[in-house]
């Protein structure tokens, strides 16, 4: 089995680097931020978490405007701002020494977080053809998770040492690592901007686009295994098996290891529409077969039972979080017109911090309270939203159809689901500067058709 850990050369690479530095620091920081600041900074759970709500309850809202910015004013330029205002949201955190200063600071730092990613895929769709966007984001998502691992370790230094100075090291790494993806993102062509609206353009157009918004939407709900890796099953194999704490652990490093394996090679198989509502479409009934797997833990089995069940049960919601990303990635692409990358991204994108503010919530009251009821409802609600993707799909390519704008296959319902079908086409982008333009060396031009990709 071959393979591949570099994407290919140009910009794709480039974007790669840039991942791999602010994913080195990111991983570094999760590991560390919560302690330090309950421990060091004295903040109390609740104070952390409702800061870390609200912050990426105001992400969400901003990554439309943030993403129409990029299509503006020129995805490269604007994505390094966001870079660089990341960086400095991270080193204000070294500062900190109260609530209201932390709330201010984290609110920045989710939008700053945001803004970029939009701007990022924004960038993507205007450097990379389109027939390779979902190939260069499988790459992007295993570059993350080996950042993430890197930085993870790193992270664990400090706590190890569990010294002041160890965490705001840490912190410094992190701001420093968003510098560093700002030097990179400078080393890749310029995209130049879409044109100014016509007089009867709306300014948030992606919010007026029904079958998009659903989308959205049923993105957001499939994310949902994301708290479920990091929150959800931990508590699981916690309060309701008999396995051991530390599988917890080795589940985590599992999907990570597994996504920077597998990632490229189960995209291979999503290239346009019709693939990418089939792999949606088996995501989501893997996931309920997984969920269905891991309620199994709660009968009360010997230990090595259980630790094999969750094992199987993790290795099946591994493929499915590859499916989910493939599809989802080339259905946003797709489906975002040429000159509205960087909105229609920002608003695909807020799935990701919607999936981290409400699903705390809804995992525990699921998991923790109704235990295997819980498990089988989470599970009918990932086949739900998996099912509806492709009609969805399809009532866009009408809409697209009717309205002019190209797409690049129809999408047809799986051939393996019920015969009713039941995660950034066409168009150059312009710009009157000629040092602005796509590169001509190779790359293809700035042809249109998505955490960041969907951060972990």
């Amino acid at each position: 089995m071959s393979l591949r850990f570099l994407p290919p050369a140009g910009a794709p690479r480039v974007l790669a680097a840039a991942q791999l530095a602010n994913s080195i620091g990111d991983g570094a920081f999760y590991v560390c931020s919560a302690l330090y600041f309950t421990r060091v900074v004295g903040l109390s759970a609740t104070q952390i978490g409702l800061g870390l709500t609200l912050a990426w309850a105001v992400g969400s809202v901003a990554g439309v405007p943030l993403g129409a910015l990029a299509d503006r004013r020129g995805p490269r330029g604007t994505a390094v701002l966001f870079a660089l205002a990341t960086s400095a949201s991270v080193a204000s955190f070294l500062f900190i020494r109260s609530f209201v200063p932390f709330l201010v600071a984290v609110c920045l730092y989710a939008t700053a977080q945001c803004g970029l990613a939009a701007a990022r895929q924004a960038l993507l769709a205007g450097l990379v053809e389109r027939s390779a966007r979902t190939g260069a984001l499988a790459h992007l998502q295993s570059t993350l998770n080996a950042g993430l691992a890197v930085g993870a370790a790193l992270g664990g230094l400090a706590l190890h040492e569990g010294t002041r100075r160890a965490y705001l090291t840490v912190f410094a790494l992190d701001a420093v690592a968003f510098l560093l993806c700002a030097a990179v993102l400078l080393r890749l062509p310029a995209v130049a901007p879409v044109p100014a609206r016509t007089g009867g353009e709306p300014l948030f157009a992606v919010v007026r686009d029904r079958p998009y918004a659903t989308l959205t939407v049923l993105n957001a709900v499939l994310l949902l295994r994301m708290p479920l890796l990091s929150l959800g099953i931990p508590l699981w194999i916690v309060e309701r098996t008999e396995a051991p704490s530390w599988l917890v652990s080795a589940l985590f490093i599992l999907n990570t290891l597994g996504v920077m394996l597998f990632q490229v090679r189960t995209a291979q198989a999503v290239t346009d529409l019709r693939t990418a509502s089939r792999a949606v479409w088996r995501s989501s009934l893997i996931m309920l077969v997984s969920c269905g797997v891991f309620a199994l833990t709660a009968a009360g089995m010997p230990v090595w039972a259980a630790a094999v069940v969750l094992v199987a049960a993790a290795v099946l919601q591994l493929v499915a979080e590859m499916l989910q990303s493939a599809g989802s990635w080339q259905i946003s692409f797709d489906l975002a017109p040429a000159h509205q990358v960087g909105q229609y991204q920002g608003f695909f994108g807020t799935g990701v911090p919607v999936a981290r503010t409400l699903g705390p919530l809804l995992l525990t009251t699921l998991l923790v309270a109704w235990g295997v009821a819980g498990w089988l409802l989470l599970g009918a609600l990932f086949l739900a939203a998996g099912l509806a993707t492709g009609p969805v799909v399809r009532w866009a390519e009408r809409d697209h159809a009717r309205l002019g704008g190209p797409v690049t296959a129809a999408a047809e319902p799986p051939s393996e689901g019920p015969a009713s079908g039941g995660s950034p086409s066409g168009g150059v982008r312009s710009d009157e500067a000629p040092s602005d333009e796509a590169p001509s060396d190779g790359s293809p031009s700035a042809e249109e058709p998505a955490t960041e990709t969907a951060g972990r």
